[in-house]
């Protein structure tokens, strides 16, 4: 009785092959609805009795019981062991794994289902099922993995509906009664599901968007005092002990054989290298190029608004902040990287991210973006990143800024095109644009002109971005001078 054809004729609606699906649903209890609005299309929805519904699972082993994780939730396995890429870190108390460049909390599942008998995990092996839910990711550690497998999936007892952790049950082929994990309860228990807004990806920890404040994930240590000092964590790419005894002294500095690399040590003020034991090291690494930076512990992660209060009067801090209720010194990473590699800014087109009076930066780089955040936030300002041009644009379309700062090297549409195409808008055209590059010619200048910059400057020179972001914010008539970033 139903049809798509746009024309009607004797045997339409017959439902020839589609017949038979209906009556075997039918057959075992389920049932089909079909909404159809006009100009709009239709919908058909099929229900089928949760006794039969059958999924793909992982099964894993916790505390000598399995359990079977449904694989619609599993992105990949992981098989964590000491001295090996992937190795599960702590962090005070929380143990975490760092992959790919992302921080991923991990829960033990004996530990979660409290049938660990209080024996202590190894902190250092084990297998991590990485999960997501939703937008979050996260690790189950599990003792081992056995196979994948067709799982019917049978309803939870009234007397245990209530325990989040588990979805349902089924029988194994060897009859054996089985659990299956729920990872949306995984993620409730991990305080996960209230903070879907702030994804622990590399770009969420530093831009403001529309009126609500985001927080910033920071990594929390000591460094040559006793106050505590932050960095915004997804500047860090790898936490690290390194033994004392590899730590070499060459050229007139500390460094260490780290991936087949030598990368440079630089301690911060008051930080002594330690001599024997283990030395924490936090790893920035960029470009195919590492940098360890010395401190003497590492305290916490935490998640916070970043509202630097009071400036900072000596360099490498950019100035201080509450974060868990202590005063806290945010340092300026940007003030250490040159110290490794003196070329470390201008020898890659990239760029951090900003806080200002309502600053849209493009730049398709995520290191500058998290980089420059933490500047501009300590200068005062507001701030809305972009990864390139075209949301850039979608950015501008939807809300106004004072002023744009346009990475000059990047994909599709680079910072010329893009200023072409904001100065050809007429609502747009009097924002004022500013052009970051690491090489600035007098021929770029020139380049900058036509298309529109108000001001080129070097991306390496951050007081020259905070006088020209002051300059164009303050409201100064027509193009400001382009000849002075040629001097």
């Amino acid at each position: 009785g139903f049809s798509t054809a746009a024309a009607i004729t004797s045997v339409s609606g017959r439902g020839v092959g589609m017949d038979v699906v209906r009556t075997n649903i039918d057959q075992i209890g389920g049932t089909i609805d079909i909404k159809s609005v006009a100009g709009e299309g239709s919908s058909v929805t099929i229900k089928i009795p949760l006794t039969l519904a059958i999924v793909s699972a992982l099964i894993v082993e916790a505390a000598g019981d399995r359990f079977a994780i449904p694989q619609l939730s599993v992105v990949e396995l992981v098989r964590a062991r000491a001295n090996s890429e992937h190795r599960i870190e702590r962090i005070k108390d929380t143990a975490v794994l760092r992959l790919r460049n992302k921080l991923l909390p991990l829960i033990h599942l004996k530990k979660l289902l409290k049938i660990d008998d209080g024996a202590a995990s190894d902190p250092e092996n084990g297998f991590i099922v990485v999960t997501q839910v939703g937008s979050q990711t996260f690790g189950i550690v599990v003792d081992g993995v056995f196979h994948t497998e067709e799982i019917v999936v049978k309803p939870m007892s009234t007397k245990l509906r209530h325990i989040d952790m588990f979805s349902g049950n089924t029988i194994l082929g060897d009859g054996a009664v089985i659990m299956i994990i729920d990872p949306n309860g995984i993620a409730k228990a991990l305080g996960a599901a209230g903070s879907s807004a702030h994804d622990m990806g590399d770009e969420n920890g530093a831009h403001h968007i529309g009126s609500g404040e985001q927080t910033t994930s920071l990594l929390v240590f000591r460094a040559g005092s006793s106050q505590p000092k932050a960095v915004p964590l997804g500047l860090v790419t790898r936490l690290e002990e390194l033994p004392a005894d590899k730590i070499e002294f060459s050229n007139g500095r500390y460094m260490v054989q780290y991936r087949e690399q030598l990368m440079p040590l630089v301690a911060m003020e008051g930080v002594t290298i330690a001599s024997q034991g283990a030395q924490p090291i936090l790893v920035f690494a960029d470009d195919g190029r590492s940098m360890g930076l010395v401190v003497d512990e590492i305290i916490d992660i935490v998640e916070e608004r970043l509202n630097i209060e009071v400036g900072g009067s000596s360099s490498g801090i950019l100035g201080s902040a509450v974060i868990k209720g202590q005063a806290t010194e945010v340092i300026d990473v940007g003030h250490f990287l040159p110290m490794a590699f003196a070329d470390w800014f201008t020898r890659k087109e990239m760029k951090p991210s900003m806080h200002s009076q309502s600053v849209l930066l493009v730049d398709d780089s995520a290191f500058f973006r998290n980089m420059l955040a933490p500047v501009l936030k300590a200068a005062g300002y507001r701030v809305r990143t972009a990864p390139t041009a075209q949301e850039g644009l979608a950015a501008l379309r939807a809300q106004s800024f004072d002023v744009i700062l346009t990475d000059i090297e990047m994909p599709d549409m680079n910072g010329f095109e893009f200023a072409e195409v904001i100065r050809s808008d007429n609502n747009l055209a009097a924002t004022p644009i500013i052009g970051l590059s690491a090489l600035v010619s007098p021929a770029a200048i020139e380049r900058g002109r036509q298309a529109g910059f108000h001001d080129y400057v070097a991306k390496f020179d951050r007081p020259g971005l905070i006088a020209a972001l002051k300059e164009q914010t303050a409201g100064a008539a027509g193009a400001s001078e382009l000849s002075r970033a040629a001097a």
